[in-house]
């Protein structure tokens, strides 16, 4: 199977959700919530993270996250991240209790694609205080990709991780997922990168991206947001562009970036921390392009 039809299969199998153009999302991928160790790329934008989505959550907008948002190649047990991370998962549970809350999987938490295995790890979690199970993602699912549906101009945003464009990533998950439990995690706290990653591999990188652009202009050059390799990509608009999306990742050095879908416009945007003129620290949001409006997009043959 090709990554062309890979992509086509993930959006006609899509979950679609409705919007308008007052509705607010902030997508973010890439994650990679671990540990705490040496190993673990979040810990160091975690306070940024929260920071963020509390932001998020007080300003009513919808969280899609676009696929590796738990590390689950370096790890092997969900409880360990959630004990590393807990206070950011009961800000997400803020969301899902609220219906806010939209969930994507990518290659490493590619687990999460079997619904038994979401049920199992992510129902619940044992509360010390209390001394018993309390319930954390009681009912969640994760998709392959999401479809959002403007009720009001008709327009469709189609959200996928982006690994489908990354056949070692996509069908052999497992083997790379092996080699980095194995081989991979223990070197990066000596601060040798993996290979298997698009991210740290530019050639396979502009490979993936161009997949991606070649299925968007054969389907009508519909808006499409992916992650993955971590380089935030954000369209001209013009009659030449190719609408192509990348909301980059939470694991930049000392920052975090993401898309903003807000009232009919979309922006990328950068949550990083900031030094006052009197020295102390403060975490702000940059836009780094847009808002530009939705309907500037046009779907089109390109």
């Amino acid at each position: 199977m090709s990554s062309q039809t890979r992509l086509t299969r993930a959006f006609k199998n899509a979950k679609r959700i409705p919007f308008d153009n007052k509705s607010k999302f902030i997508l973010f991928s890439d994650c990679h919530r671990g540990d705490a160790s040496f190993a673990d790329d979040f810990a160091s934008n975690r306070n940024i993270y929260f920071h963020a989505m509390n932001h998020y959550f007080a300003n009513g907008f919808s969280y899609c996250e676009l696929g590796d948002g738990d590390e689950l190649w370096e790890n092997l047990f969900f409880k360990e991240i959630f004990e590393a991370h807990k206070n950011v998962y009961l800000l997400l549970k803020k969301f899902h209790d609220s219906n806010r809350l939209h969930m994507i999987y990518g290659n490493h938490d590619m687990v999460y694609r079997d619904k038994n295995v979401v049920k199992k790890k992510l129902s619940t979690f044992f509360d010390p205080k209390a001394g018993k199970d309390e319930p954390l993602f009681t009912g969640i699912q994760y998709h392959e990709a999401i479809v959002l549906e403007n009720s009001e101009t008709g327009q469709h945003l189609f959200l996928t991780h982006g690994h489908q464009a990354d056949f070692m990533n996509y069908i052999g998950w497992k083997i790379n997922r092996f080699l980095v439990q194995i081989l991979w995690n223990p070197l990066q706290v000596w601060g040798i990168k993996d290979p298997t990653s698009p991210a740290k591999n530019y050639v396979e990188l502009i490979k993936i991206e161009r997949r991606i652009k070649k299925w968007i202009a054969d389907n009508n050059n519909i808006i499409t947001i992916t992650g993955h390799t971590h380089r935030p990509r954000f369209p001209n608009i013009n009659d030449n562009s190719i609408n192509y999306f990348n909301d980059g990742s939470c694991v930049h050095p000392r920052s975090i970036t993401g898309i903003e879908i807000v009232e009919g416009t979309i922006s990328l945007i950068k949550w990083f921390i900031d030094t006052k003129s009197d020295g102390t620290l403060q975490i702000v949001k940059e836009v780094l392009e847009g808002p530009n409006k939705l309907n500037d997009y046009q779907t089109k043959k390109v």
